[in-house]
This record gives C-alpha cells, structure tokens and sequence, in this order.
C-alpha cells in the first residue's frame, strides 16, 4: 500500500482529471463565505472530517445490524442515513481538495473516487431495501463499506502522511526554547507594518500598533506560505495579515483564521518588553 501511494503521489496523468475538476469545483463554489464555512473556518479546523463521522458511523451500524435478526428497518434507515449525510460531506471535501497542492491533489483524486464508487453502493443498497430486495441490499452495503473503507485509508494517507488542511506552521514551536528571547527594539518597529526575524531560526512576523506589539509565527499553517510578504488588511474591523499564496487571511491581534483556504488558526506568541527591548517565547 505504501508503494502504491507513492505511485498515485507521482502519477501526473491524473493531473488532466485534477486540474478539471479543480476548475469545475472552483467555478462552482465561487462565493468566500460558502468556501470558508465548507473550510471550516467558523469552526477554527476542517469541517469535512468531522461531517464524515456521520455516514461513516451509520454505515458501520447498519452493516452491525445487518448481522442481526429483525433489524431490516433499522439498517435501512442507517443506510439512508449514511447515504443523504455523505452528499454534503463530500462537496466539503472537494472545496478542501481544490486547495491542496498537486501532489495532494492526485491522492486526494483517488481518495474521492474510491468514496464515490462506495455512496453508489450505498444508493444502490438502499433502493433495494427499499424494494424488498433485502439480501442485494445487505450485499451492496457491505461491499461499499469496503470502498468507504479504503477511501478512508487514502484519507488518512492524504492527511497524516501529505499535511492536507493540517497546520504546517504549528511544528514550528518544536524549535523553539522556552526561554524569552529578544526580537527587536520596541523603538524600532514601524508603526502598522509587517516586519519579519527569527527566533532560534524560526520566521516569526511583528506588526506594531501603538504599544502593543502581535509575534506570530511566519509559515502559513496551509502550505508553508510566507505571510512576512502578504498585505496588511481590514477585515470585519481587524487588521489582518493575508498570505500571499493562496489568500488565507488571519487577525494579528489573535491569529484566528477569518477567511480560508486555511481552516487553522496561526500560532501567536507571547511577549513583553524589557528595558525597550521586545521579548518572545514558547506560549
């Protein structure tokens, strides 16, 4: 399985699939509220794993109950219950997915097409159900949970082995002492603008308003972007630094994440002044 997922990593002829897709889902989810809340940015991380926790949790009960006497009616209600609740699931899975990088995106191709052929099963499971045709039902779902199965290997494969819509800043901190450092002189800073430095070779940002001064950490959490060269912008009444790559957008004056592709909030770090001199650490 390891050799196979580094195939479909590699395999750009899945990029002429990708890449029209990619345009299909962007051309369709077009408004930025719709895409941040299928992000999950009202929910500070990504909304499609937890969305799937309901089909995949019916589905498993019913193939359970499938197993037992009398519980036709039960099972065929999971199944319809697992079935509709993957509808839009999925389409949070594909605004997540048009985001990712190439490599990401040809994973999570696979990872998308595997689920898919399993929702079939399941339609096709529950309309036999529904018809009487209890034993092709059974047949059907247990033969999509094995597609939602391995879909759900993919995933994990895209997630925890690639870094899709994880935080890539967050390990960051692991390089960091906990001991406070200084940054820069306070008297130094400009006034409302980013300035860039390192701290134990760690890219921090500093933005200066009045006295108080946001340390927070350089690497976009959704694909490493260097937010030290993004823009400064109001949005909703708060300065916010936008990410240059792909237009995440965080507050400075708490890193809560307010427009996506980025579901994750950006790590500020605390600070305090010492005789004019700006200090950091580890929070």
């Amino acid at each position: 399985m390891r050799a196979l997922m580094t195939r479909i990593e590699q395999n750009a002829k899945l990029d002429r699939i990708g890449d029209r897709l990619q345009r299909a889902v962007q051309g369709t989810l077009r408004g930025q509220r719709v895409r941040d809340l299928l992000h999950g940015v009202w929910l500070g991380h990504p909304l499609h794993p937890a969305m799937v926790q309901v089909p995949v949790g019916a589905w498993i009960s019913a193939a359970v109950l499938d197993l037992l006497p009398g519980q036709r009616r039960a099972a065929t209600t999971l199944v319809a219950l697992g079935t509709v609740s993957a509808v839009p699931a999925a389409v949070a899975g594909l605004n997540d997915w048009a985001a990712l990088a190439r490599d990401q995106r040809r994973v999570g191709l696979v990872h998308a097409a595997s689920n898919t052929v399993g929702l079939a099963l399941y339609a096709g499971s529950l309309a036999a159900r529904l018809n009487g045709r209890h034993g092709t039902g059974r047949a059907l779902a247990y033969l999509g949970l094995s597609a939602a199965s391995m879909g759900a290997y993919i995933g994990g494969h895209l997630a925890y082995k690639q870094g899709a819509q994880v935080s890539q800043s967050i390990s960051e901190l692991h390089r960091m002492s906990d001991e406070w450092q200084a940054v820069a002189d306070l008297a130094t800073l400009p006034q409302r603008q980013l300035v860039t430095r390192e701290v134990d070779d760690v890219s921090v940002i500093l933005y200066r308003h009045g006295d108080d001064v946001t340390v927070m950490l350089e690497r976009c959490p959704h694909q490493s972007g260097p937010l030290g060269e993004g823009e400064v912008q109001e949005i909703d009444g708060h300065a916010c630094v936008v990410c240059p790559w792909h237009g995440s957008a965080f507050r400075l004056n708490g890193g809560e994440v307010v427009h996506g592709p980025s579901p994750n909030d950006q790590q500020i770090l605390p600070t305090r002044v010492v005789d004019g001199v700006l200090q950091t650490k580890l929070p």
